[in-house]
């Protein structure tokens, strides 16, 4: 540990988490409070605006052009099936659809019949899902996301002479941090660049001090380093895969507790 890790290890007592209210009380965070006798408290740092019909018409995409569809997402999901709708564009029932993941290939029974469909499932990532579109190069693609997003599969489509459109379909956006402006929190849990974005675009002046800063995945501590803040807690570790794991590692060592 560095001599400024141990000046900044400071007792904890309240945790701000940049993300919803879980809605199961038998959330970690939850158990983390009790357990240390915290104030943990949720407020979604970005939030989601759709992009209207006429937006999307701007960017000159015909959905039937296309033979299958790129989902990384629950929110793509929504908002493509609602283009759809609002276009009156009926998707044919010979699309394919490849999905990051189970949970998002298994949400996608909101709109359409799965078991009469083409689904291709990855295991929980980008890289995962890659190796799928390996072997389907003949598609053409269309991928719906935000005006954020990451750059992994659209690079790989580029790169391999794939056929594919990419669609911004909604927008991730700063939420109104405005009422927390006098409030002070012991760590700040930010899970995604998007959020220190939002931070900055509410409080330009954002002094860091002894606020501790916890950042979840690469991407997200790299831009909590960008922004000149000091990165105090980094998940996931080895021995703490999850936000609330390397929390309480920290916990235990600012507060003492063996």
């Amino acid at each position: 540990m560095s001599t400024t890790d141990t000046e900044r290890l400071k007792k904890v007592e309240s945790i701000l988490v940049s993300q919803p209210k879980p809605k199961d009380d038998k959330s970690p965070y939850n158990t983390l409070a009790k357990k240390y006798n915290l104030k943990v408290d949720f407020r979604p740092f970005i939030h989601i605006e759709p992009i209207t019909l006429k937006e999307f018409r701007k960017q000159k995409i015909d959905i039937l052009n296309h033979t299958a569809v790129i989902f990384t997402s629950r929110n793509a999901v929504d908002h493509f099936f609602r283009l759809c709708k609002e276009s009156k564009v009926e998707v044919p029932s010979d699309m394919k659809y490849f999905c990051i993941s189970e949970q998002t290939a298994n949400y996608l029974q909101k709109y359409i019949v799965i078991r009469k469909r083409k689904i291709f499932t990855g295991q929980k990532t980008a890289v995962d899902l890659i190796e799928i579109l390996k072997k389907h190069k003949n598609e053409k693609y269309i991928f719906p996301c935000s005006n954020i997003r990451k750059n992994d599969i659209p690079d790989f489509l580029t790169k391999n002479g794939y056929g594919f459109s990419e669609a911004t379909i909604y927008k991730t956006v700063a939420s109104d941090l405005s009422n927390l402006a006098d409030i002070k929190y012991d760590i700040i849990a930010f899970f995604s660049p998007s959020g220190i974005n939002s931070l900055f675009v509410n409080f330009p002046d954002f002094k860091q001090e002894n606020t501790r800063i916890a950042a979840f995945g690469p991407t997200t501590a790299k831009a909590v380093r960008e922004a000149g803040l000091y990165l105090d807690i980094e998940a996931p570790q080895p021995n703490a895969p999850s936000m609330t794991g390397a929390l309480e590692l920290y916990i235990k060592k600012a507060n003492g507790i063996k």
